[in-house]
């Protein structure tokens, strides 16, 4: 058992820290205050070649996984969430593709998300089927003027990336509206481009800002039979895709931890109070402790799980070990960023410090792609189901 990383991921690592530290973190305030999307970083990243990590060098990535592209959000999101989603939307549309997709799928859609030359972005959840995606209302017709393509109708809300992408993951009910099966739900490629595909309301949102999220309205849109990702009725793809997430999200909340702590730590050991600094208090000092142990805590579960999606292990078996990842890390985002506000005192609920940007971003972290108490189901699922078990 080896706990080090690879010399190429440990490369990986030391290469976006330091451009996190000269890229991103001298934007991370500005990008919240005009909510305006930072093309600038997203160049950066292109420069550095990190916009198809996950990607096999076959198409255009570099073949670095999961764990590489956890690595990396992890670094950047030390000072930027935001920053950190542009990277995570270079796998979440994709993943039903790489999963299911058929060659042609595969060339037409990855490269270009590995050269930055194309975005994408992923619609499951609807305004009444967020958790309950079994849930959702918008509708696939078979379209008569075109052999085995589809007539999409719908909106679909909350979608990260919206207004830039090029591309969708879209899924939508191809079999009896009201029925719950998984195999009356399908995914498809939408391209922007396609008549009837329009972006409606963006969201003003608490936090994450500069990376917009909004509707996406599709007033029968004709997708054609080539843009349908695996089988009619392959529902389970939106399950596998988020399932292989886990790491890259919960990667989003040790980086926001980490980077809360050291802040909040560097500011206690300079700040003078009863004759002595902040940090020489025993209880600062073990509620330090408290976040530096979780911290450590949730990069071992992240990086295990971001290996067992690199493998292909995230069917049913491996839910509960993914599942624990996100739920920890993430929970872990919302303590330490309350941890840090509450150790600036009064000075870390101004906009003079990171620490209240930290602490309106760590919210986000439990809702998306499955929210905490969903994981915990799913958890629960696998105990009962001696999918997670001790002997």
């Amino acid at each position: 058992m080896d706990f080090d990383l690879t010399p190429e991921l440990a490369g990986l690592q030391q290469s976006v820290r330091r451009l996190a530290r000269d890229k991103v973190q001298p934007r991370a305030r500005e990008i919240d205050t005009t909510d305006e999307y930072p093309a600038d970083l997203f160049e950066a990243f292109r420069a550095a070649d990190l916009l198809g990590l996950c990607l096999p060098v076959e198409l255009g990535g570099s073949g670095a996984g999961i764990l590489g592209l956890t690595i990396a959000i992890e670094e950047v999101a030390k000072y930027s969430n935001a920053a950190a989603l542009m990277l995570l939307l270079t796998r979440l549309p994709v993943g039903p593709v790489l999963i299911a997709g058929n060659d042609d799928q595969k060339q037409r859609y990855l490269p270009g998300i590995a050269s930055g030359q194309l975005r994408a972005a992923f619609g499951l959840s609807e305004a009444v089927a967020g958790s309950d995606v079994a849930g959702m209302q918008t509708r696939a017709v078979a379209d008569p003027g075109s052999a085995g393509g589809w007539i999409l109708t719908g909106t679909k809300c909350w979608m990260s990336g919206v207004v830039e992408a090029d591309w969708y993951t879209v899924f939508a009910k191809t079999g009896d509206p009201a029925s719950r099966a998984h195999d009356s739900i399908t995914a498809f490629i939408v391209e922007r481009s396609y008549p009837g595909v329009s972006v409606g309301r963006t969201d003003a949102k608490m936090g994450v800002r500069g990376v917009h999220t909004g509707e996406l309205v599709l007033e029968d849109v004709h997708v054609p039979a080539e843009n349908v990702i695996g089988e009619v009725g392959g529902f389970r793809l939106a399950m596998l895709g988020l399932n292989a997430m886990r790491p890259i999200v919960a990667a989003r909340g040790i980086g926001l931890a980490e980077g809360a702590l050291m802040y909040a730590t560097e500011y206690v050991k300079g700040r003078q109070a009863f004759g002595q600094t902040i940090a020489d208090f025993q209880g600062i000092q073990w509620e330090i402790a408290k976040v530096a142990v979780d911290i450590e805590a949730a990069r071992l579960l992240t990086y295990r799980s971001a290996w067992l999606a690199d493998q292909g292990k995230f069917g049913k078996e491996y839910v509960p070990f993914l599942s624990m990842a996100k739920y920890f890390a993430t929970e872990l985002a919302v303590r330490a960023s309350g941890l840090a506000v509450q150790l600036l005192g009064a000075a870390g609920y101004m906009e003079e410090h990171p620490t209240e940007l930290w602490y309106r971003d760590a919210k986000q972290l439990t809702i998306v792609e499955g929210t905490s108490q969903v994981q915990l189901g799913l958890i629960a699922r696998g105990v009962l189901g001696h999918d997670l078990w001790w002997d």
